[in-house]
């Protein structure tokens, strides 16, 4: 039998890294982060324990991973869903509007992800692969707005979504939903009419 070519072999562990990263914000979005451990994060996925360790330093990591790849895909799913001729600032307000649903969505999942980054005991912030996708579509979201140094404003806008997410899952001290997208959309001088989630999120008084 002759041996695999090797775009078969990085097809497989492709398909293998992305089961364990499903398979982590399926779990932690069930149980909590600290319910669960790299061994069932491998049974869910269907995958051998030395694997996670093979792609993933730490649970920690494979988490942050996890949550970026889950924000990557959705912002370009609702990027793309937009019309051919939406302008730039409905693009940022598409972005925005997809990451205030998602920690509103899945609470468990997004205080585990700050709560990975924010611990003193902690390397902080992990800047894997799927962060960086996610740093290049926010750019090029920026960029398309119509903001002048996309790269040097991608900070901010990554720090406003953070705090934004932080603000709305605060236990006991949770903002309202409408509250925090108006101050972001302020921001930038969105129009509450623009994004996804107008029709259903009432402006605030």
């Amino acid at each position: 039998m002759s041996p695999r070519r090797a775009s078969v072999n990085e097809e497989m562990r492709r398909r293998s890294r992305e089961r364990l990263l499903q398979a982590t914000i399926d779990l932690v979005s069930e149980r909590g982060y600290d319910e669960i451990t790299l061994g069932d994060i491998a049974e869910r996925a269907g995958a051998a324990r030395g694997l996670v360790s093979y792609y993933f330093p730490s649970k920690r990591h494979l988490l942050q991973s996890a949550v970026h790849r889950l924000m990557n895909m959705e912002v370009a799913g609702a990027l793309e869903a937009a019309p051919p001729d939406a302008c730039g600032p409905d693009l940022l307000a598409r972005l925005i509007d997809c990451i205030l649903a998602l920690a509103t969505d899945r609470p468990t999942l997004f205080r585990s992800h700050m709560a990975s980054i924010l611990a003193p005991d902690t390397a902080g912030f992990v800047q894997c692969p799927e962060q960086q996708r996610l740093a290049r579509l926010m750019e090029d979201t920026l960029a398309r707005s119509g903001v002048q140094d996309p790269e040097k404003d991608y900070p901010m806008l990554r720090a406003l979504l953070m705090g934004a997410v932080v603000g709305l899952l605060l236990p006991g001290a949770e903002m309202p939903l409408p509250r925090i997208r108006t101050e972001l959309f302020r921001w930038y001088g969105l129009d509450w009419e623009l994004g996804v989630l107008s029709a259903t999120v009432p402006p605030p008084a």
